[in-house]
């Protein structure tokens, strides 16, 4: 039975973290933000944080950036489970995009073919029965995208990798996709489409004996049942393809993007069409030089590649690697979500440094956070306005929680840079309609939350009504219905209450997982970065003062307590019963 309880004690191991050596680290005091696009103009002579003058009148908006080339066309891999219509899809994708389909079937079968060492050698192993080596197959995916029209049109590489030796051998010879789509399609749409599949053996085209029944009587007494389309062999096939992707995903978290396939072909390749649109437009932006970095002093925002969760994360304080790993992962999910237009958003992180409730000290590191991003959107010439609630009211019963007293004032004499950022593109305010000006592009709130007898959602509502499209970032917010002994919680009703505190969507989400009743061991944790799916962890002791985090399971939506101890016990979800006894304790907390 796992538990979500904030409170822990430290580890006695030493910290550990899993950072790429390339992420570039700044030396400044003013801010953990690690990737910014700095070059910052301000009304009148400024001096930026590096010693350079600006004199232009206004800032000019600088776009982020993706850690792709600038001009190399679209890479992209592709996975789906067998009848998911990935092939239709790859089709279409090659048809409005031009790229180059590599499959690693049609592969080995021309290298056989034209008789080349590789394929010779492969021929060896598929005249014996055995499996290919990865070694080989490997070696044939790069030499093929390596060719000129590859490097000139982009390519699409069809299921492949399979298994994290493949996805590790291509990483480390720099073959990395700029997005890694997944078609996911239920399983007992899987099984339809694959069981009721059958085959024209003189035309070659497939029909389906319900949704695309032959044109004739005649073409159909001659379909056949391929071998492999059988309950239990698609049931075979699924289960090996979940077991692969789950070997790979890990590699390719930062740039997953699952697509839902359960869909008509044409709704399923408009989605895959305008994410690779989008794609095409942020590497054309960074080849005409839209953003460009004018100061190769400063560092260049860039989305880095997440490499997993961070180890040691019961030790207290965190390290300032582990913070700015956070800080970080935080800023890229919220900077996705705003760039896809949201406007409504709340980061929840609970991390034992992150959670102010258990001690108040903490709340200087959500500050430090606060600070972080609120720097990072500066620095692409956006006017931030930081809030935090004031008073609600007069003495202890009716006044601010503990946690938020002091905190503008503290937020007032933090180091803000040497650029002036703060007062120019960053303001500290309330939260309230007062607080919303023209000039202000948007808006990060620190931990608002009811305090028991008054509510802060009528003065929340009240700022995102003025705000208008404009996005409003909560930051560790909790809105939960507090009873007041007084019966005060303002003017709207509680089931209005309720529906605004929901309306803002979750771009970022972490929590540590324990067991019922305990805060130690670390058992696992859940992690969502926008656009993606809630990912599920499990801890993993590797040998002594050393550990990780396996992923178990994904979900579409924020799984509840059943599903997580379904993922831990590795029951099947679909006949999964409800937890009973301790084990059931989960839900009521989660």
């Amino acid at each position: 039975m796992l538990n979500c309880s904030h409170s822990v004690y430290p580890h006695h191991h030493n910290s550990y973290i899993n950072i790429p050596s390339s992420t570039p680290i700044t030396s400044s005091s003013s801010t953990f933000s690690l990737h910014h696009s700095t070059s910052l103009s301000f009304s009148s002579t400024s001096k930026s944080r590096h010693g350079s003058l600006h004199l232009n009148a206004n800032p000019r908006q600088k776009g982020f950036k993706v850690l792709c080339s600038r001009s190399e066309p679209l890479k992209v891999m592709i996975s789906g489970a067998p009848a998911s219509g990935k092939g239709t899809q790859c089709e279409l994708i090659v048809q409005k995009f031009g790229l180059v389909h590599v499959s690693t079937g049609d592969l080995l079968r021309a290298e056989v073919s034209a008789g080349t060492e590789i394929g010779n050698k492969a021929k060896e192993y598929m005249n014996s029965g055995r499996l290919v080596p990865d070694e080989i197959v490997t070696a044939m995916v790069k030499a093929r995208l390596s060719r000129d029209d590859a490097k000139q049109n982009g390519w699409l590489l069809d299921g492949y990798p399979r298994t994290s030796a493949q996805a590790q051998s291509l990483e480390e010879m720099k073959i990395r996709p700029d997005v890694y789509i997944l078609l996911n399609v239920p399983d007992e749409i899987l099984i339809d489409r694959c069981v009721g599949r059958r085959l024209d053996p003189e035309t070659g085209k497939i029909y389906h004996i319900t949704h695309f029944p032959p044109e004739s009587e005649e073409i159909k007494k001659r379909l056949i049942t391929r071998p492999d389309d059988t309950e239990e062999k698609v049931k075979s096939r699924l289960q090996i393809y979940k077991q692969n992707v789950q070997a790979i995903l890990s590699t390719y978290l930062d740039i997953l993007n699952e697509i839902d396939g359960n869909r008509p072909k044409d709704a399923v390749f408009k989605e895959i069409e305008n994410l690779l649109l989008r794609l095409e437009e942020k590497k054309e932006a960074g080849k005409s030089g839209v953003g460009d970095n004018k100061n190769p002093t400063k560092p260049t925002f860039i989305k880095e590649s997440w490499r997993g969760i961070p180890t040691r994360l019961n030790n207290i304080p965190h390290s300032r690697e582990i913070r700015e790993y956070f800080y970080n992962d935080i800023l890229q999910a919220t900077t996705r979500a705003i760039n896809d237009g949201k406007t409504r958003l709340k980061v929840e992180i609970n991390l034992p440094e992150l959670n102010p409730e258990m001690d108040v000290y903490r709340i200087g590191t959500l500050m430090e956070l606060v600070r972080s991003v609120a720097l990072s959107f500066a620095d692409d010439g956006k006017r931030v306005k930081v809030c935090v609630q004031g008073a609600m009211g007069k003495g202890g019963p009716s006044g601010m929680p503990l946690q938020l007293a002091g905190t503008r004032k503290i937020l007032e004499f933090m180091d803000w840079g040497e650029y002036g950022a703060k007062d120019t593109f960053i303001r500290i305010g309330s939260i309230g309609a007062e607080e919303v000006e023209e000039q202000d592009d948007m808006f990060l709130l620190v931990a608002p939350q009811n305090a028991i007898g008054n509510c802060i959602i009528d003065d929340l509502k009240a700022m995102t009504d003025a705000a208008g499209n404009r996005p409003v970032v909560l930051i560790n917010p909790r809105l939960r219905d507090v009873p007041g002994a007084s019966g005060n919680m303002q003017t709207m009703g509680r089931e209005k209450r309720l529906e605004y505190a929901a309306s803002f969507e979750i771009c970022y989400f972490f929590r540590l997982l324990y067991y019922s009743g305990t805060q130690y061991p670390i058992m696992g944790a859940l992690r969502m970065s926008y656009p993606h799916a809630y990912e599920l962890y499990k801890r993993v002791d590797e040998s002594p003062g050393k550990e990780k985090y396996v992923i178990l399971s994904s979900f579409s939506k924020r799984p509840t307590g059943e599903e997580i101890n379904d993922a831990f016990e590795g029951r099947d979800r679909s006949k999964a019963k409800r937890p009973s006894g301790i084990w059931g304790f989960l839900s009521s907390v989660f």
